[in-house]
């Protein structure tokens, strides 16, 4: 299925999933979809493989966090998530080669804590993993240093796409 892209979220300068500036990170970009969900695509290299042309399972436990945690943004966007509780089952390897395709959601949400759900959707449609996690609701001036938001949190600088395709999704 295609959605539109509504617009891109912030990355960072260091971060291992959204650093633009981490060599060993995977690149992430976030992208806000018209269906109320967030997408996220991220481009693994050979230090994140577990087996051969295997992407981890931790960092794909990452990748998943991250895409959860994020999407409360897209009705909060002063709110941050960290994570309180997060689990993940693995139904197919992720390979390493190409893009890697997540979509996040809030399932649950109160004044201090949210909850989400995300998949990993493999080129073909076929779901790779699942995650779900609980979220302590913070901002960030009890998280991070002030200067975050300053030195390590900016606009999303590369051409946002008009739309993100997931094959297969029902």
């Amino acid at each position: 299925m295609r959605y539109e892209v509504k617009e891109a979220q912030n990355v960072s300068r260091m971060c291992l999933v959204c650093g633009v500036e981490n060599s060993l990170g995977l690149n992430g970009r976030f992208f806000v979809l018209e269906n109320g969900e967030l997408a996220g695509v991220f481009y693994p290299r050979e230090e994140h493989q577990s087996y051969p042309g295997r992407l981890h399972g931790g960092v794909v436990s990452a990748i998943l966090d991250e895409t959860i945690g994020r999407a409360i943004n897209l009705a909060e966007t002063e709110t941050w998530g960290v994570t309180v509780e997060f689990t993940a089952k693995f139904r197919k390897p992720v390979p390493l080669q190409g893009e890697v395709k997540a979509v996040g959601r809030i399932t649950r949400d109160t004044t201090r804590v949210f909850e989400g759900t995300g998949e990993i959707v493999l080129e073909d449609g076929t779901v790779a993993a699942e995650g779900w996690g609980r979220y302590l609701k913070m901002p960030i001036e009890k998280i991070a240093a002030v200067e975050f938001s300053e030195r390590e949190w900016f606009a999303d600088r590369l051409p946002i796409p008009s739309t993100f395709e997931v094959c297969g999704d029902e």
